[in-house]
């Protein structure tokens, strides 16, 4: 399998919604509660900064996605903020790592200084290994940051990097 990482187009919506219902649907990771559809879809991937999917280069499928955007306004849109997703299909083969290294690229020439997660789930250990390995750093613990699915509530990590 050859993955590559590039910008989305059009044609790639339908496979990175489905890819993103899934992890909202999971209820565990995302902190959205909508479902995109085709047009709520196109909408929210063209109002990012930037949108990059992983592509199996055989197969053309989308096993994989990113959303880059501004973390907040003004004097602090400097900082952005991210969100990745993986095809539950394809976890485990370091497209995860692609994409948050595509991001911090991609981050760099839309010209963000740091890059932030307000929200990584404690309980996400893959997600959070991956970012520590890369270099992002802790900011402390939110408890009971998240909401869970099931109605409970879990603790949230935020993490930085300096670009």
């Amino acid at each position: 399998m050859s993955i590559i990482i590039r910008a989305y187009g059009d044609e790639d919506i339908a496979d990175m919604n489905k890819i993103w219902n899934d992890i909202v649907k999971q209820g565990n990771a995302f902190p959205q509660t909508e479902l995109l559809d085709e047009v709520s879809g196109k909408d929210f991937y063209e109002s990012q900064t930037y949108c990059g999917v992983a592509e199996n280069t055989e197969s053309k499928e989308i096993t994989g996605l990113y959303i880059l955007h501004p973390n907040n306004v003004g004097r602090c849109s400097h900082i952005a903020n991210a969100s990745y997703a993986v095809s539950g299909d394809f976890r485990g083969r370091g497209i995860g790592e692609m994409l948050v290294k595509d991001c911090l690229i991609q981050a760099k020439l839309n010209g963000f200084k740091i890059l932030q997660f307000n929200a990584v789930v404690k309980t996400n250990t893959a997600a959070r290994k991956l970012y520590e390995k890369l270099g992002f750093i802790q900011l402390g613990t939110i408890k009971q940051g998240f909401l869970m699915k099931d109605g409970s509530y879990e603790d949230i990590c935020p993490y930085y990097i300096t670009l």
